[in-house]
């Protein structure tokens, strides 16, 4: 078994170098991208504004909130009326997730519509920082996410957060629920009690909402078995490839990269298993910044960061042991080799 995994470590570390050596030069790194925070703030002003203009009237050419209406026309009282795969206005998530949005449904839809793109806007600023935001809103897929209102921002947000707050997960499992294969990373690398905080987290959440809404809940759990076999093979705005051959995917990339504390394979694992890969759904990239060395690594996983090596841990694995023998008295030879000075420490980068 041991042997099987060191080579699934190595199949994988041989591939991402692959990967990391056909895109340089290719694409720009993260640093070129940069701009003044100030650039940032203004372009997000004018984004919300743009997504607020532009809602209303609800339903015309060119009009933002398709996905948040999905949200705001759904009521506790029936939240499945409109629940089919294909309804432009379908909402099926959990009874929970929307009690958290009840709040804010009871404003106009053009307030709404303020208040909900701001959300989502913070999310892109807390992803990027205020030095990538630009780069990050003018990334196609995050401005049709945010001129959409889907939720997939909040996702990748959490996920991040995920890592230091494991409660944070209960809004994946409630509301996309494939995406939730991100917790292997806690499995694969024995986090148990992280592991127990964000199943737990969200079975108390589910449990609260049940007790409130016992119907929903019932009506909700036919809806997912219901669109499970109706989304098999996608909609017309996701890519055609079934969750069956995805969800394979996604965890080779978890068990990959949590054994070799590679953090930010998490988000990119969470967005290959969302239900359907809305192409939006790419904007769950974004998160992938926070998670790399020196971008927020130490901050949201400082205990990944702590781990990170010049080598990944299937080479830690199989380097020789270190000779730990005391050397003779004298300056005479050790009994496993000439004595040796102490190794000194010096400055290790966590794996990218």
């Amino acid at each position: 078994m041991t042997s099987a995994l060191l080579a699934f470590d190595r199949a994988g570390d041989r591939l991402f170098d692959s990967l990391r050596r056909a895109a340089a030069g290719r694409l720009p790194s993260l640093s070129a991208l940069e701009t003044p925070a100030w650039l940032g703030l203004a372009v997000a002003i004018a984004a919300w504004a743009a997504m607020v203009l532009f809602s209303e009237p609800w339903g015309r050419l060119w009009g933002t909130g398709q996905d948040a209406r999905c949200y705001y026309q759904a009521t506790l009282a029936d939240p499945y009326l409109h629940s089919d795969w294909n309804d432009p206005i379908a909402y099926v998530y959990s009874p929970a997730f929307l009690q958290l949005v009840t709040p804010l449904t009871a404003l106009p839809w053009q307030a709404f519509m303020a208040a909900w793109t701001a959300l989502l806007l913070a999310a892109v600023r807390f992803l990027t920082g205020p030095r990538l935001l630009v780069a990050g809103l003018l990334f196609p897929f995050t401005a049709m996410e945010v001129a959409g209102g889907n939720i997939s921002l909040l996702l990748a947000a959490a996920i991040v957060l995920g890592f230091r707050w494991p409660a944070a997960w209960s809004i994946v499992l409630l509301t996309k629920i494939t995406p939730g294969v991100g917790l292997l990373w806690f499995a694969v690398r024995r986090e148990w009690r992280a592991l127990a905080i964000a199943l737990g987290a969200t079975a108390v959440i589910a449990a609260g909402s049940f007790v409130l809404l016992p119907d929903q809940w019932r009506t909700w759990v036919e809806v997912v078995a219901r669109n499970v076999a109706a989304g098999k093979n996608g909609t017309w705005a996701s890519l055609p490839i079934p969750l069956l051959v995805r969800l394979p995917l996604a965890v080779a990339i978890i068990v990959w990269g949590a054994r070799t504390d590679r953090a930010w394979t998490v988000p990119l694992a969470s967005m290959v298993a969302l239900p359907a890969f809305w192409y939006g759904g790419l904007s769950m990239l974004l998160a992938v910044i926070p998670l790399l060395p020196g971008r927020g690594l130490e901050r949201y996983a400082p205990a990944v960061a702590a781990a990170g090596r010049p080598r990944t841990r299937s080479a830690m694995i199989t380097a020789p042991a270190r000779n730990t023998a005391a050397p003779a008295q004298n300056g005479a030879a050790a009994p496993n080799g000439p004595a040796s000075a102490p190794p000194t420490a010096g400055p290790t980068t966590p794996a990218a």
